[in-house]
């Protein structure tokens, strides 16, 4: 008796997906809901679970090759690899496979290793049983592996690096090139932004906001907060808060284009761009008029260390009603955000400086930080625009508005 593996059911914005990674082979012994193969969409990694125990027989999709829902990957077939004979000759081949002494390690290694993280360390080379891990129960990160690599260049070539260097001597002059092609969720980026550039009149407005009184919150209250709530206040969760009480205020700008039709949304799903390996992506904050700032925050961080190991589901990055993305953390000056359609509205954050202003006709240094408001001209005007963005200004600079819905 055999158990068909089958590609699940992808979400209706997705077509197809690429074969990223078998962990079972021809032959191994398979336990039911063990991860059998990685599937790569436009967003996410997808781990393909074994429906049945026993052995993988034939493998219908190698690595690479591109799936549809519902196709065949592979037969797993009743038994076990021992009482079966057309496992014997994996088996038998497995002692030549084990001669690396690394092998071992690397053994050791795959419990904390996601699928998305498994694959980069193989891409770069590295021996896994180097990296300390981060995570929980000391689950190795994408961001670990990178901050690993960040180390072995600070102090010098990395070993595969090495290796490369001395068999391949780059003659002087030469000017040499590699052509690599572009991941699933990298091309998926290009595609969304050059279809918010050629289908929305895209204008953005600048303003300034003084974040003293917020500074001075989080000074006062932080440990208080975080012995209540086990997270530290951050930035990001006033930010959110102040964009949801002047999207109350411009409903266009929570809207959204469908045909000759404007969708006024009822809800607040306030998407968070957040940078991961693969590239950037953007959770979504549901119902977030309904959160408190601990519940914000700990979303925001949740978000962020699943991006880092690409374990992001469908549901979290779809939808969204209006966008924040803080390339302050990154050292951002200035920027124009460009839309995440079918989106109106995305919130451009970006570096806090200590700079000179006039307060009552004094001097003063306060943290500024300039924000700037992308927004659709064809249902969204200049003056609700600029009017939404001093609206977020002043809930910054006087965070008891929030409080008093004024």
């Amino acid at each position: 008796m055999s158990t068909d593996v089958r590609v699940p059911a992808l979400p209706e914005s997705v077509a197809d997906a690429t074969v990223l990674t078998w962990h079972k082979q021809p032959g191994d012994t398979v336990v039911r809901d063990e991860n059998l193969v990685d599937l790569e969409t436009d967003k996410v990694v997808l781990e393909v679970p074994a429906p049945a125990d026993g052995v993988l027989g034939a493998v219908s999709a190698a690595e690479g090759d591109t799936v549809t829902a519902d196709e065949l990957l592979a037969i797993i077939e009743a038994g076990s690899a021992a009482a079966t004979p057309a496992a014997a000759p994996a088996k038998a081949a497995a002692p030549a496979k084990e001669a690396p002494q690394e092998s071992d390690s690397n053994a050791d290694e795959e419990p904390v290793l996601t699928p998305s993280v498994r694959k980069l360390v193989k891409e770069l080379g590295v021996d896994a049983s180097n990296i300390k891990g981060t995570g929980k129960h000391g689950r190795i990160l994408k961001s670990d592996v990178m901050a690993h690599m960040d180390k072995q260049e600070s102090e010098g070539a990395t070993p595969a690096a090495k290796t490369e260097a001395a068999a391949v001597v780059t003659p002087a002059g030469a000017r040499p090139e590699q052509r690599v092609p572009m991941t699933r969720l990298r091309a998926r980026i290009a595609e969304r932004l050059i279809e918010a550039q050629s289908t929305a009149a895209i204008l953005t407005t600048f303003n300034e906001v003084n974040l003293q009184a917020i500074m001075d919150i989080r000074k006062q209250h932080q440990d208080a907060f975080v012995k209540a709530h086990d997270i530290k206040l951050g930035f990001m969760s006033f930010f959110v808060k102040a964009t949801i009480e002047a999207l109350k205020k411009f409903p266009a700008v929570n809207a959204s284009i469908d045909g000759n039709d404007v969708i006024y949304h009822g809800y607040y799903d306030i998407g968070v761009a957040v940078g991961s390996p693969r590239g950037l992506v953007v959770p979504v904050l549901r119902d977030a008029d309904q959160m408190t700032l601990a519940g914000i925050e700990n979303k925001i961080k949740e978000f962020g260390q699943r991006a880092a190991d690409g374990s992001l589901t469908y549901e979290e990055l779809n939808g969204g009603t209006f966008t924040i993305s803080n390339g302050g953390v990154f050292g951002s000056m200035l920027s124009t955000p460009i839309l995440n359609p079918p989106q109106s509205g995305i919130l451009g954050m970006h570096n806090i400086i200590q700079r000179p202003i006039a307060e009552n006709g004094e001097v003063v240094i306060r943290p500024m930080m300039y924000l700037a408001h992308s927004y659709d001209h064809r249902i969204i005007d200049g003056r609700e625009a600029v009017q939404f963005l001093i609206s977020i200004k002043e809930a910054l600079e006087d965070p008891a508005r929030m409080l008093l819905d004024i």
